[in-house]
């Protein structure tokens, strides 16, 4: 079964390994040892309530535990620029009007805000091509929210996201070589690093200090202003579903938008449930096949209704996307599932459906 699960010390190998397949503009997890046991370590502090308020953070892997392969990786930050800055371009419009000569045009203009400061923060996802199949994506994704909506007192009232932005064949940001390389003077990949390891000092220091007026710079780096790199679209899909939105906030970087909202508007935390567990044959809906996948995995069936669950542990979180709904105030796992997420008949599980209920055709 697939399930992802808070990050344990023993993972480090496996998230060095996995480092390894990402490109660039993925900040938040790159294949440094070092930085990414520092990772591991503030998580851990995290959950034994033994962090300060600034460097709270929770990370999680995706494991398949036929195999043990540790196949994706995603974190939550729980308030972002109360010690290292958080910075962001708030893309404001700018209104140039002349009465005598009848001309009136609107303009995009980026200022450095730090609006977002305080922000619970999702992050760091990144899945394995060789797992991009099969909802797997989906429960990657949704299990930060499934453990937000379980865990909601330890955590502020907005989330955002960064989304990763736009880069060309060449794999070059068009926005950073039109914008920050006149300022920082170093490539995006050096500049990008030292953020990534906290030290943004450097950005204070030779950011901007007046608004940029997008419609001066150069077509293609106007157009990569909020726009979403291809391979982050599906990510970005999901955080919508979930309730997030772009606000014209956007990386100062490569100019990527940043989704935000508030955290009870989130689906999950609205509509998810915590009922008991029953032992048994997973429950499926009466015209669907009695061989139903019961988690997600490449090539695994989608025809019959899913669930998210998770259990209840803090110091022990696991979700899995299985078989069967909620029914008669319960949740029904197979032996498997339930001894893949470490819960017993009786114990409480959070559940949340995989899709909408399903629209009716129009007359």
């Amino acid at each position: 079964m697939i399930v992802v699960r808070v990050v344990q010390t023993d993972d480090l190998d496996a998230l060095v390994a996995l480092a390894q397949e990402t490109g660039p503009g993925l900040t938040s997890f790159k294949p440094d040892r070092n930085a990414l046991a520092a990772r591991i370590a503030r998580s851990r502090r995290t959950l034994e309530d033994n962090a300060s308020p600034h460097e709270q953070g929770y990370l999680f892997v995706m494991e398949d535990t036929a195999s043990g392969d540790v196949a994706g990786v995603c974190g939550i930050e729980t308030a972002v620029g109360l010690d290292q800055p958080f910075y962001n371009y708030r893309v404001s419009t700018v209104v140039h009007a002349s009465q005598d000569l009848g001309i009136w045009t609107l303009m995009r203009a980026l200022n450095i805000s730090h609006d977002l400061t305080g922000y619970a923060e999702v992050c760091s996802l990144f899945l394995s091509p060789r797992y991009r199949a099969g909802g797997v994506g989906g429960l990657l994704s949704r299990s930060r929210f499934m453990f937000i909506a379980q865990f909601r007192e330890r955590f502020p009232q907005r989330v955002c996201a960064e989304m990763r932005g736009h880069f060309d064949a060449q794999g070059s940001s068009p926005f950073w070589r039109a914008v920050g390389s006149h300022f920082y003077q170093i490539d995006f990949n050096a500049a990008d690093y030292l953020s990534s390891h906290g030290r943004k000092s450097f950005l204070a220091e030779l950011m901007p200090r007046f608004p940029v007026y997008v419609e001066l710079l150069p077509q293609e780096a106007q157009d990569c202003v909020g726009l979403t790199h291809s391979d982050t679209l599906p990510a970005r899909k999901m955080l919508e579903v979930e309730g997030l939105r772009y606000e014209n906030h956007v990386d100062i970087f490569d100019a990527g938008p940043v989704l935000e909202c508030h955290i009870e508007d989130l689906r999950t935390v609205r509509e998810s449930v915590v009922v008991p567990v029953e032992i048994g044959t997973a429950r499926t809906a009466p015209d669907a096949p009695s061989n139903a996948s019961t988690d997600a995995r490449p090539g695994a069936r989608s025809d019959a209704p899913r669930s998210l669950v998770s259990n209840t542990s803090l110091h022990d979180f696991r979700v899995g996307m299985v078989t069967g709904v909620v029914e008669h105030g319960a949740f029904r796992l197979t032996p498997e599932a339930a001894a893949a997420l470490r819960v017993t008949t009786g114990d409480p599980v959070r559940v949340m459906p995989t899709a909408h209920a399903p629209k009716h055709k129009q007359g």
